[in-house]
């Protein structure tokens, strides 16, 4: 893995910020940053290749689209993780899913294109599974942000 250098940081802190609406936003980030397009985009193609990051693009406020976001957890026999990993990842609904060192041991978000998607969503993992879906709505937003120090 490359390490990050001052340029790789201050083009992460940027593009959390949002992407401009031009016919070349990555050559207009670019030139914010006095670097090429060229450039920009092997440093993002870098970084994913080195998991720096794991995804690049938007995210989609499902709550202001009529749908609806839910923080799942279920405690999953680690003979079965696998198994069930597969099952739960198979719904296009899931958003991330993350293993955790904790009874409950699978943690996940479903985002739905209506409130009601979310019980669909998890009652159907239930049955497939044969697991108990506990589900942790959300009550508040909070945008923290993530910064690296450049």
């Amino acid at each position: 893995m490359t390490p990050l250098d001052d340029t790789d940081r201050r083009l992460l802190n940027r593009l959390q910020e949002d992407l401009p609406l031009t016919p070349r936003p990555y050559a207009d980030v670019a030139a914010e940053l006095g670097i090429t397009e060229h450039d920009l985009l092997d440093r993002l193609a870098r970084m994913k290749a080195d998991r720096v990051i794991t995804r690049f693009g938007p995210f989609f406020d499902a709550a202001a689209m009529g749908g609806d976001f839910c923080l799942c957890a279920m405690a999953v026999p680690e003979a079965e993780f696998e198994t069930v990993l597969t099952k739960v990842n198979a719904h296009p609904e899931v958003a991330h899913n993350y293993e955790r060192t904790h009874r409950l041991n699978m943690w996940f978000v479903l985002a739905t294109e209506t409130p009601e998607a979310i019980t669909a969503t998890a009652d159907a993992i239930e049955r497939e599974t044969g697991l108990t879906v506990h589900r942790f709505p959300k009550l508040q937003e909070f945008f923290i942000g993530f910064r690296v120090a450049a």
